[in-house]
């Protein structure tokens, strides 16, 4: 959206102050990629995501245009981009795919690999416990979890996949190991969203929770204020310490350590803020429980901290 001379300001900014092994990435939803913003970023060294959901059918059921046309065609155009430049290895990241559990989980996997992508990461919608995820008729109800139950078994039959973080990073943690992504494992991240007038934010998923959960009660901006400053304040780091469950039933669950209390701002419920288990916990034990179930049945050992018996 900001045109070709105005993004390679912003990326030569950027790379002036940061060296060009630090990643910088973009996502979008690849309408507006053209040739002359993909020599862009390879030239910077910035690598492009793709949001897209599926093939057509599923895609434009909410990704329409502003007038509620189709997108599917622009974003696949936008996608070719990537794939056929020079540097496509470097450029194309892969594709982000936000879940429809009314989907079938095979025919969005052989549809997304069909584009080449060389990772997808898929999404929980966003939702909560006072306004439950499209699709999900209950806390105890598990469709997101059979969906991503589904998908493991074709992802783990193909012998040429590309990566799945979300998967990969629950098959890591059950051996043991670490995840890279948010919302799974033990790991923090402290993330700061700076909007476009310089404001900084907190993750802007906790939109979805109420309106302002995004904000800080400080006006802090990058045009005023150093980001180490902030980051050092008493309100970030409360606002850090969230990403931790506290729920006695997140607690309590042999499960944590993996499932990681899930994201933020799918605790909230009205009247008892963020302390309550994620609204996919029952999502996430179906998924976490048939892993483990899988890695068991390859003769795998699984971690310790993890019940076999729930397995």
């Amino acid at each position: 959206m900001m045109g070709a001379r105005r993004l390679e300001f912003l990326l030569a900014s950027l790379r002036d102050g940061l060296p060009v092994h630090y990643p910088i990435s973009i996502q979008t939803n690849g309408m507006l990629l053209t040739r002359e913003v993909a020599d862009l970023c390879s030239r910077y060294r910035v690598s492009v995501s793709v949001s897209i959901d599926g093939p057509k059918s599923v895609n434009d059921l909410f990704r329409l245009g502003k007038k509620s046309e189709s997108t599917h065609d622009s974003v696949v155009a936008g996608i070719n981009v990537l794939r056929q430049h020079p540097d496509s290895a470097f450029l194309y990241a892969g594709l982000l795919s936000v879940i429809n559990p009314e989907s079938t989980p095979i025919a969005i996997y052989d549809y997304l690999k069909s584009l080449e992508a060389p990772s997808i990461d898929f999404l929980y919608r966003d939702g909560n416990h006072s306004h439950m995820p499209y699709g999900k008729k209950s806390f105890e109800s598990i469709e997101y979890g059979d969906w991503l139950a589904r998908l493991l078994d074709v992802y783990l039959a193909d012998p040429a996949p590309p990566r799945i973080r979300f998967l990969d990073d629950i098959i890591k943690l059950s051996l043991g190991g670490h995840g890279v992504k948010e919302g799974l494992g033990d790991a923090e991240y402290g993330i700061a969203i700076i909007e476009t007038d310089g404001t900084i934010s907190k993750n802007d998923t906790l939109k979805s929770s109420f309106n302002g959960a995004d904000k800080f009660t400080e006006s802090w901006s990058i045009k005023f204020n150093e980001l180490a400053d902030v980051f050092r304040s008493h309100e970030f780091k409360g606002y850090h310490y969230l990403q931790r469950p506290t729920s006695n039933i997140c607690k309590d669950c042999s499960y944590l350590l993996i499932c990681g209390g899930g994201m933020p701002l799918h605790r909230w419920k009205i009247g008892f803020e963020y302390d309550n288990p994620s609204v996919y916990c029952n999502d996430q034990k179906i998924l976490i429980s048939k892993v483990i179930s899988r890695l068991q049945n390859e003769g795998l050992k699984v971690a310790s901290r993890i019940p076999i018996k729930n397995a």
